[in-house]
């Protein structure tokens, strides 16, 4: 079975590439997700990779949580499931308004 690492405090340099060349050394890596802001493209800090096995997820949990990547301690888990979004930031539903 699949399993969904998150990938935190990385340098925002971090490519998919070397993430996906770095973690292959824990086994089968299925995807890598660097996550990038909607408006200017440049890398969060933080990415999603999927292994291929709970055994190659821990694997990769031992190696890689607090490895030093480009002068930062990576921080790697696994991922929590998402939260569901509701709507954006702002509420436009007020009862006492009339439109």
């Amino acid at each position: 079975m699949e399993v969904k690492l998150y990938v935190g405090n990385m340098a925002y340099e971090t490519t998919e590439d070397q993430l996906r060349t770095m973690f292959t050394e824990a086994g089968n890596v299925v995807t890598v997700e660097v996550i990038k802001d909607r408006e200017t493209g440049m890398a969060k800090g933080f990415a999603f990779i999927t292994m291929g096995s709970q055994a190659e997820a821990a694997k990769a949990i031992s190696l890689f949580n607090g490895k030093d990547v480009s002068g930062r301690p990576l921080k790697v888990n696994t991922a929590k499931p998402r939260e569901e979004r509701v709507g954006g930031s702002r509420s436009y539903h007020n009862s006492n308004r009339r439109y």
